[in-house]
């Protein structure tokens, strides 16, 4: 990544404008932004015409001052951070309304109590692996994936990285009950951390004095932050839970704007040793739940941020590098929420096509009527459970027959079999659907 080319100051520049000059760049400049550029973007852009490179920022600046709010997050040397609601943030959050919010028709697979475990956990499992690959974590995810369903224990740091965010992610619905408080804050640090920490101390505590924290660039080890003295961290995190947990914030804050801004908050403060971005990212989680926003324990954010942490990682600096404008981290983050979200649909999609596509080879394997409906109802129902007799009563036919379909398809490994008080019992195999594909393959 470049170096970040810091703003000219404004007030300088306006210095140097005559008022009449002031006045045409006002009325004469075409600001209407396709995102929201920081200094660092106009550069490498053309102007608006007439207008220097710095009478363009002037003119952005003064536009966006007169529509500034700040909030209660303060800066080590007392000033406020920013935002205003842009016509993209309104566009983006008014998708994100009906995405999340259960507004629009959700897909079937998910409201289907049997079948959206198969979604929730594959998301849970996305957010944990990807939320630890940002902080370092070296596991391939078919890896990360096995040691989740097997049950085996982490084998390194990264797996129990993975391991932990994984657990915290399953909390988080019955967390957002809660009021968040720091011994929330605490708890949710000390899951995330376990068994990772140089000091495992350092877990579910504040950083002391004597552990310096500063975020550095790797390239040449420039101080990048500076996170706020450890003695004023108990007071910060008192402000941050209590930012949190205002339902009704006035002036109004729209409820992902405010659990965006908490996620900033976290990581800006880093009040903890270690695991700070894991925490942030868990309590964006938390606070979106709180609110109402169900489906998104469906979607993994970090899964989008892992693609780029590079930029990931610049909008933090591009709000602290002008007058702590957070509208960057939040433009930023509302289009990796848009893009999670598109993943959603776009993984059901690929599951349903493949759902038809298996229907479809099941149709032409050599198995009875009775077969193929019990198989297609696995298809849709892959918790269901199966009995000779519940399959007899259900075709109409004699139990010996009944006994013969189910048997006949637990030897082709379709249905797992168990015997329980006396009487046997049928379920799908994991990965049926990959074996009705595989028994089509063969010659």
């Amino acid at each position: 990544m470049a170096r970040l080319r810091y703003p000219p100051d404004w007030r300088r520049i306006l210095s140097n404008c005559t008022p009449n000059r002031l006045a045409e760049l006002l009325s004469g400049a075409d600001l209407q932004e396709d995102r929201y550029f920081h200094w660092d973007d106009t550069c490498h852009r053309s102007s608006p015409d007439g207008l220097s490179q710095e009478e363009w920022w002037l003119a952005l600046k003064l536009q966006r001052n007169s529509s500034y709010r700040p909030i209660p997050l303060h800066d080590d040397g007392g000033k406020p951070f920013v935002h205003f609601q842009t016509d993209q943030m309104s566009a983006a959050l008014h998708g994100i309304d009906q995405g999340l919010g259960g507004a629009l028709a959700m897909p079937e697979q998910i409201t289907n109590a049997e079948t959206r475990d198969y979604y929730y956990v594959s998301s849970l499992m996305a957010e944990a692996i990807t939320s630890s690959q940002l902080e370092g974590a070296a596991v391939t995810r078919d890896e990360a994936k096995q040691m989740i369903r097997s049950g085996r224990k982490p084998r390194d740091k990264g797996e129990q990285m993975i391991l932990n965010n994984y657990r915290t992610m399953r909390e988080l619905s019955q967390w957002s009950k809660e009021p968040l408080t720091p011994e929330l804050v605490f708890n949710i640090h000390r899951i995330i951390t376990d068994e990772t920490l140089d000091d495992p101390s350092a877990a579910g505590r504040f950083r002391t004095t004597d552990e310096l924290i500063r975020v550095v660039d790797t390239r040449d080890s420039e101080i990048l932050h500076s996170p706020p003295d450890a003695a004023e961290l108990p007071a910060r995190l008192a402000a941050l839970c209590k930012f949190a947990n205002e339902e009704n914030p006035h002036p109004f804050i729209h409820p992902i704007i405010q659990a965006i801004t908490l996620h900033f908050w976290l990581a800006y403060d880093h009040p903890f040793v270690d695991g700070n971005g894991r925490t942030a990212r868990a309590l964006f989680y938390w606070l979106a739940l709180r609110r109402g926003y169900w489906l998104v324990e469906f979607i993994s954010i970090s899964e989008i941020l892992v693609r780029a942490p590079a930029k990931y990682g610049r909008s933090f600096l591009l709000t602290e590098s002008d007058q702590n404008d957070l509208n960057y981290f939040l433009h930023y983050q509302l289009l990796a929420i848009q893009k999670a979200i598109a993943n959603l649909h776009g993984f059901i999609e690929k599951k349903t096509k493949a759902f038809h596509a298996t229907s479809r080879i099941l149709r032409s394997l050599s198995l009875n009527h009775r077969q193929e409906a019990l198989l297609s109802h696995a298809l849709k129902h892959p918790g269901s459970t199966y009995t000779i007799k519940s399959h007899g009563t259900s075709h109409g036919v004699a139990y010996g027959t009944a006994r013969a379909d189910l048997l006949a398809l637990a030897d082709l490994q379709l249905l797992r079999k168990q015997e329980k008080s006396g009487r046997f019992h049928f379920t799908p195999a994991p990965d049926f659907a990959e074996r009705i594909e595989r028994l089509h393959d063969e010659p």
